[in-house]
């Protein structure tokens, strides 16, 4: 994840071992207050079958706003609404991963969870029960729309 480097909103471009210690300054700037960390990826399907991702990190002080971070990416050639959804879960848990990896090694208590840009009201609703299973295959807790933030607003905010 060192290579990926994200935007924050001050427009610099952070590595990933950079935007950790954001998130941890961040936190223990107010240490008395509870955090949760999410992670939310949103794709659009470019004319040539590409499409164009973007995935957030967010870290919400509940009841005092949080930050958030980006990065852009375009990839292969997506013909099916299942494919590009596959790919922005499977995106959103190995940032998951590699955050966490390193975050659990400092001194912070925070709640976790995944947002997948899914839900009843839309064309992929009947992928909820996969993409939920697959996140919470990894032991994170799945949001799906329309609590979906991460993924929903902040990243389809960069699309």
């Amino acid at each position: 994840m060192d290579k990926i480097l994200f935007n924050c909103s001050s427009g610099l471009r952070l590595s990933a071992d950079q935007v950790v210690r954001e998130i941890i300054g961040f936190m223990k700037a107010d240490n008395k207050k509870r955090y949760r960390i999410t992670i939310g990826t949103d794709s659009e399907l470019l004319s040539d079958k590409q499409a164009d991702f973007v995935t957030a990190i967010v870290v919400y002080r509940i009841g005092n706003g949080g930050r958030y971070f980006w990065r852009q990416f375009k990839t292969g050639k997506f013909h099916t609404l299942r494919d590009r959804i596959i790919k922005e879960v499977v995106t959103s848990l190995d940032v998951a991963k590699e955050l966490l990896g390193i975050l659990k090694t400092m001194e912070v208590d925070f709640d976790f969870e995944i947002h997948a840009d899914i839900g009843e009201g839309g064309p992929s609703k009947d992928m909820i029960q996969e993409v939920v299973g697959m996140i919470r295959a990894y032991n994170f807790e799945a949001i799906t729309k329309p609590g979906s933030y991460a993924a929903s607003n902040v990243a389809d905010r960069h699309i």
